[in-house]
């Protein structure tokens, strides 16, 4: 590509002949291995372009870009006190790029890489970036969870007024969850990934990474809160709170919807002028300063979720108390059942001190094991109701819970205690018209 005159970075303004007339594109070079030309357009798209027919001019060498995106980064911050941001980075698909020998998308930006490659965030706020972990999301464990528990609360401490962590989707709902629990936060604590990485076409990175900095540092939330795009276009992301979101689709963009709960708000996202990306919040919400820093960051890790299914062997359950875990969170069918052969290994692993915590695989909707013989015969047994918890947000809480007591009765107490709005009860009906087909947000009905 620099027998062309020109290389990866720089912005350059090519004029195409079709036969349809000229077509004129302007951006920035992309690496490829193909003959075409990749351009990334300023709407965050790339474009292939075939090099026959077109005349190109070199707007900006790459370093005089970098240069000016400097300038933009620092313009007015003498005149204009931006608020301070912290982006911990911990991989996945938004700090990705592809590898063009293999074909392989891989977790290797930086927090400086993702600043560069978004310099509007400078326009936003004061970044500070700090890479706390460079991974696949499959790869996250519990005792990640502490250590990025414990970076963001030192970023609060340390005069963050806000804090972005990148993260790959897969396993986002499960940090999340674990964060909303894990820290007491004055601020806002955004999770933000993509579905598709920085360097692909139509690639979500750009538009969810300015949303999320829209929150983070603009906004007078004070909770754990997922931002990612709310629909398949490019107009706006939903803020979902950490304790109720979830991956709905392995691909598309808008994949990400609240589960038994509306989203807190909508960021409108304006491609042209980011100062006119505006955010409409839907329900009340922990505000600014409302309450201190804690860091709560104690877990039981030992902890296991278990899908039931029609003709599961209950050896199952014993296998995981046979070796050694401290909880266990059922996802059972409609309210929160299993079969009726399950139920004595239910009542062995708690009367041995092992909670167990039924939830439905059914997602929508609350748990009710009054209905039913077999569910009677679960609360007889002493199984505790899941309420509306998702089954990760449940294990996740589990988790939490078993960190700080070991009294059953305390466990129970505090499982059907809602503490970072994982329960929402049976305060509202949802009706599954609004998730269907479209993958909107579900409809309430009083």
């Amino acid at each position: 590509m620099q027998k062309l005159g020109f290389g990866e970075g720089d912005r350059i303004r090519i004029r195409k002949e079709t036969d349809s007339g000229v077509v004129v594109y302007e951006g920035i070079v992309m690496p490829t291995v193909s003959k075409n030309i990749v351009v990334k357009l300023d709407s965050g798209y790339n474009v292939g372009i075939r090099p026959a027919n077109t005349e190109i001019e070199i707007i900006d060498k790459a370093g005089a870009i970098k240069e000016e995106r400097r300038k933009v980064e620092t313009a007015g911050k003498i005149e204009t006190r931006l608020p301070i941001l912290s982006i911990l980075s911990t991989g996945g698909t938004i700090a990705s790029k592809v590898d063009y020998r293999t074909g392989a998308v891989s977790p290797q930006f930086s927090t400086e890489d993702i600043l560069e490659a978004i310099p509007e965030l400078g326009a936003i706020a004061k970044i500070k970036g700090k890479v706390v972990y460079s991974i696949l999301s499959e790869n996250m464990r519990a005792e990640y969870w502490r250590k990025l528990a414990s970076e963001v609360y030192n970023e609060i401490k340390n005069g963050a007024e806000g804090v972005i962590v990148t993260h790959g989707t897969d396993t986002m709902g499960y940090t999340a969850a674990a964060l909303s629990f894990l820290v007491r936060t004055p601020v806002p604590i955004v999770l933000v990934g993509s579905q598709r990485s920085s360097d692909r076409p139509s690639s979500d990175a750009t538009m969810n990474a300015i949303c999320a900095a829209k929150v983070a540092a603009c906004s007078d939330l004070a909770e754990v809160v997922v931002v990612m795009h709310g629909s398949t276009s490019d107009n706006f992301c939903s803020i979902h709170r950490g304790t109720k979101v979830r991956k709905m689709h392995t691909s598309a963009r808008d994949a990400f919807q609240s589960v038994n709960d509306t989203p807190i708000g909508t960021v409108y996202y304006d491609a042209s002028d980011i100062e006119k990306t505006r955010i409409e919040f839907l329900q009340e919400h922990k505000k600014r300063g409302e309450q201190e820093l804690e860091l709560r960051d104690r877990l039981e890790a030992k902890c296991g979720l278990v899908k039931f299914y029609p003709g599961a062997d209950p050896a199952i359950l014993d296998f995981f108390i046979e070796q050694g875990y401290k909880g266990i969170v059922l996802e059972g069918t409609g309210l929160g059942h299993v079969s009726a052969e399950w139920i004595p290994s239910v009542a062995r692993a708690i009367k041995q001190g092992v909670p167990v915590v039924m939830t439905s695989q059914c997602l929508y909707g609350t748990i009710c094991d009054r209905v039913y013989d077999t569910g009677r015969d679960l609360l007889h047994a002493g199984i505790i109701e899941g309420e509306d918890m998702l089954p990760e947000t449940a294990l996740v809480k589990l988790m939490w819970v078993l960190g700080q007591t070991t009294d059953m009765g305390e466990v129970k107490r505090l499982m059907h205690e809602t503490i970072a709005g994982e329960i929402k009860g049976r305060r509202v009906k949802y009706a599954l018209s609004g998730f269907a087909g479209t993958r909107a947000e579900p409809a309430i009905v009083e």
